[in-house]
């Protein structure tokens, strides 16, 4: 192992220690999205000295992302890096002795079982609700805590989710959300407030790993209007909860109404992805809020939507939605999260 020396300033914190320290050089912690929260996340565990870090994510490196999410730069969006791999590159030069494992993968009920396993804490770095009751799912079935966070726009929140001490994530949002949702790519998003999210995420991983008590509130912040709601949610269980009292994963069965399915149109270079959870698009609230966004044009049966380059978006009344220019699901997926936010 390696001397304690580059963690002094850390051991001397009390709470901590040397023997904080040490432990924290044995555990495990995988972080879920590496846009704006996830480089934030990261950064801290590595310099905070978590023996092995894993790091999830299916996009790439874009100009656009250069505004928040602090581990990119000019180039890597050039060269059009996976964000798993060029944060990774960062990270080891940082910090070259620990396990620092980039995954490029899209975390899905398929494979998230496998991905997430054996960590000792699961970081939400992700931008839309599924995949965070995606891991409510996997975090009360294989009993491993995780913490929750999100921002946009000026507005962040984040909590610490416990299974079988603290509120699960269904407990907490017990509606899960369909149609639309705010997004990053929506209603943009200021940089210092994944700063605060990301770092109170970290810290609260932090304490987890090293067995010091975790913060027992929901968190809310708006930095733009000086806001802040702290509330106690260590008495929110739901006795009823379908998660974490009656232990059924909607988000990891394939038959539930929550899945979304995607399909691949053949010899079409288009992605149709249609929400099983009925759910109707009102066609001119969503003209209204992509207008920003890109080129929109309506009618009374559909809205197409061009975000960028060659992909259309094609909406539709009863909820589903094509896309135009791809092939992959991967990265359908990913515009399905930027627009719609579900």
């Amino acid at each position: 192992m390696e001397g304690l020396g580059r963690y002094s300033r850390q051991i001397l914190f009390q709470p901590i220690g040397e023997n904080g320290q040490k432990k924290l050089l044995t555990k495990k912690a995988v972080v879920v999205g590496m846009g704006a929260l996830g480089t934030v996340i990261s950064n801290h565990l590595v310099r905070s000295g978590v023996g092995h870090v894993r790091l999830i994510d299916r996009d790439l490196v874009e100009l656009s992302n250069l505004q928040r999410q602090t581990l990119y730069d000019e180039e890597d969006a050039k060269r059009g890096l996976p964000k798993a791999i060029a944060a990774a590159q960062k990270l080891r030069k940082i910090n070259s002795s620990i396990t620092i494992e980039p995954i490029i993968s899209d975390l899905n009920l398929e494979n998230g079982e496998q991905l997430l396993q054996d960590f000792d804490v699961i970081i939400d770095g992700t931008d839309n609700f599924s995949t965070r009751y995606l891991l409510n799912d996997i975090s009360v079935k294989l009993g491993i805590p995780w913490v929750f966070g999100a921002a946009v726009s000026s507005r962040g929140m984040h909590a610490v989710i416990i299974p079988g001490k603290t509120p699960c994530y269904r407990c907490l949002f017990p509606q899960v959300q369909t149609g639309l949702g705010e997004t990053c790519d929506t209603v943009g998003v200021l940089s210092p407030i994944t700063e605060i999210i990301g770092s109170y995420e970290a810290i609260e991983a932090i304490k987890l790993l090293v067995g010091a008590p975790h913060n027992p509130h929901l968190e809310q912040f708006d930095i733009w209007h000086n806001s802040f709601l702290q509330m106690d949610v260590s008495e929110g269980k739901n006795p009823d909860c379908p998660t974490c009292v009656h232990h059924h994963f909607e988000f990891l069965d394939r038959s539930s109404h929550q899945q979304i399915t995607f399909a691949i149109l053949c010899g079409r270079d288009t992605v149709q992805i249609n929400p099983r959870n009925v759910t109707e698009f009102d066609l001119d609230a969503l003209a209204v809020k992509l207008k920003n966004s890109g080129k929109v044009i309506a009618n009374p049966f559909l809205l197409r939507f061009f975000p960028d380059g060659d992909i259309s978006m094609i909406f539709f009344q009863d909820g589903r939605v094509l896309i135009h220019g791809v092939d992959d699901i991967s990265q359908a997926k990913a515009y399905y999260s930027r627009y719609v936010g579900g």
